[in-house]
């Protein structure tokens, strides 16, 4: 049964999910539209270009990334504490840069408002804004929407963009966040658009290579420096200031996708090359069973949840759940050890 959108995002169970936005029929968001005869490359950077600004507004992190040809998808991270840390005027402005204030919340800034019942319901509208701006909800709308209206003006037509809502999934912990991530980052590769991680344009993981080279971002035909989201940190504890943060070195990361995408090629099916790397020792990620899952496609991404399986329990007691879909997933990918959380 499909369950509301409240009970799949709770920031007390975790700031991570993972989300798929989906195009319809034969929509293409990007890419080579072979029916048509027309090429939507082009709109790859639309996305990218669409997730910085809108990182300049929202409290919402971006951990990872893939835009494919009819769909896409995020790691994301929520940081309610710097949305707190926001004065009302942050707020506003914040807000104003993606929707027009309204004539109270305008009086109210430039303190023409008459009446302490005016100044209170400014206030709210305020506190309102502050919690959308850390909503996980209000920032794939302002990426949808926006995306959607251009491409339909690019095509000069009015028909549903998007397979309705994005899809999400919650992230309990550190393994549930590397395998997403890793998941994610490999998507061109499993679709045979690349061979190599570096190789995976439009990817969190080849921006996050061609950074550590200290490389620029170009566009395809060289013509220009495109705009990229800001990633988040990947390193030793104390390296990224988030309450939340997730602890592995990029060097980690890099070797788990590296070794991964080689492990799914066909030429290789049911082989685990050697060594495994460490991340996925600290983490109790079970190599086989995490192979099998990244190789089938990302069934196991329809879940409602991902994580170690207390983790999960723990996440549908506090929604008043008897259970969360995923939970048998969870068992077979994590291997549970004394005293994990």
């Amino acid at each position: 049964m499909t369950r509301a959108r409240k009970e799949l995002v709770s920031i007390e169970a975790t700031p991570y999910y993972h989300c798929i936005g989906r195009c319809v029929r034969r929509a293409f968001l990007c890419g080579e539209d072979f029916y048509l005869g027309k090429n939507y490359e082009h709109r790859r950077g639309w996305v990218l270009e669409r997730l910085r600004a809108l990182q300049d507004v929202f409290a919402v992190d971006v951990c990872a990334y893939a835009v494919m040809s009819n769909h896409y998808h995020l790691v994301l991270r929520i940081d309610s504490e710097r949305a707190a840390s926001w004065s009302e005027s942050e707020v506003m402005e914040r807000w104003e840069r993606l929707f027009s204030l309204p004539l109270l919340v305008a009086r109210y800034r430039a303190g023409q408002t008459r009446t302490e019942a005016e100044r209170e319901r400014a206030q709210a509208q305020i506190a309102l804004w502050r919690e959308r701006l850390q909503d996980l909800s209000w920032f794939m709308r302002s990426l949808n929407e926006p995306l959607a209206r251009r491409a339909n003006a690019e095509e000069g037509c009015k028909s549903r963009f998007w397979v309705g809502r994005y899809k999400s999934q919650a992230l309990l912990d550190d393994a549930a966040v590397v395998t997403c991530m890793s998941y994610v980052d490999l998507n061109p590769g499993r679709a045979g658009m690349a061979d190599t991680p570096e190789e995976s344009d439009f990817t969190s993981i080849q921006q996050r290579i061609r950074e550590r080279a200290s490389e620029p971002a170009v566009d395809g035909d060289g013509s220009c420096e495109r705009t990229e989201p800001r990633l988040t940190t990947l390193g030793c504890e104390g390296d990224d200031g988030h309450p939340n943060a997730v602890v592995f070195t990029t060097d980690d990361y890099l070797e788990l996708v590296d070794w991964t995408g080689r492990a799914i090629r066909e030429d290789k099916r049911g082989a685990i090359p050697e060594p495994i790397p460490p991340i996925q020792g600290r983490l109790q990620i079970d190599p086989a069973h995490f192979l099998r899952h990244i190789r089938r496609g990302g069934r196991s991404y329809h879940v409602a949840a991902l994580g170690r399986v207390e983790r999960m329990r723990r996440a549908a007691m506090d929604r008043g759940l008897c259970f969360i879909k995923g939970i048998g997933v969870s068992d077979r990918m994590f291997v549970e050890h004394p005293g994990c959380s």
